[in-house]
């Protein structure tokens, strides 16, 4: 994940929050950068990142090139993370030349895969690429993170309900980061899409509601969906009034993280708790 061009100086750059006769210069991206890196088959981040923007914020997306879309069975899901491993860095690359105050993973199953130890080496990874003074969010440890602002804790005797778009291998490494983190995975369904593109990112909202119905329960403290390029943004705010249970799309935990981890504290209606009140 080493960056080919190291003789590229992204040293010199216009100071963002410039002063001329006590005028702001330019309001674009002066409180914060935020660089999403995403698979090229994936169509759900940027259609649920459209969704806030933030005064004096900006998204710059980079996508990296997936060629292995068919996911219909464990070796061909494992196919796709051996190809997206050998293509992630050129996208980061790219990505850091715009100066980005911060990145976040627009992908989740890698930042689940082995566990908590395995997130931990995606992480120093992932650092090594974009240098340790730029902030980085990725999927798992995101939705930790709001979980744990949603008062659901790991190490408490919470329960949690899963929704995937994977197939066994997937949830099986989805099972066990939660399971490491402190949670009783008590449901977990995936729904075995078989290609990283509109399988999962056309799982029709109905079907949806009714996995959210199958898998709840009064012993469910929270439900999280993961899978970015798999949109629950517009419907598990709605259900999660209607059920009084933190239900947590990865999308918006990693939106609220990456902006919250910028300093940025804007508050949205109609995302759910975590941006309601957290």
């Amino acid at each position: 994940m080493a960056f080919k061009n190291s003789k590229l100086d992204l040293s010199k750059t216009r100071e963002r929050s410039q002063i001329t006769d006590s005028h702001r210069d330019n309001y674009m991206g002066h409180r914060a950068k935020i660089g999403v890196v995403i698979p090229s088959t994936n169509t759900a981040v940027e259609y649920d990142f459209q969704r806030i923007i933030p005064r004096g914020v900006t998204w710059h997306t980079t996508r990296f090139l997936i060629e292995q879309t068919d996911l219909s069975d464990d070796e061909k899901f494992m196919k796709f993370l051996d190809a997206l491993r050998s293509t992630i860095g050129g996208s980061i690359e790219s990505l850091m030349t715009c100066k980005p105050d911060h990145v976040m993973m627009g992908m989740s199953a890698e930042t689940f895969w082995g566990g908590v130890k395995g997130n931990d080496g995606f992480v120093d990874r992932i650092h090594e690429a974009v240098g340790e003074d730029v902030g980085l969010t990725t999927g798992a440890n995101s939705v930790i993170a709001a979980l744990e602002a949603l008062g659901v804790l790991g190490g408490t005797g919470k329960n949690i309900a899963v929704i995937t778009p994977y197939q066994p291998i997937g949830d099986k490494n989805v099972r066990l980061f939660f399971e490491d983190s402190g949670y009783e995975v008590k449901e977990l369904v995936g729904l075995r899409c078989d290609n990283a593109g509109d399988a999962i990112a056309l799982v029709p909202d109905h079907q949806v509601m009714d996995i959210v119905k199958q898998v709840d329960s009064d012993d469910i403290d929270a439900i999280i969906q993961v899978g970015t390029n798999l949109s629950t943004a517009g419907i598990f705010p709605v259900m999660e009034k209607m059920l009084n249970k933190p239900l947590l799309p990865i999308n918006v935990a990693g939106m609220w993280h990456a902006l919250r981890s910028c300093g940025i504290n804007d508050q949205y209606d109609h995302l759910g708790r975590l941006f309601e009140e957290h």
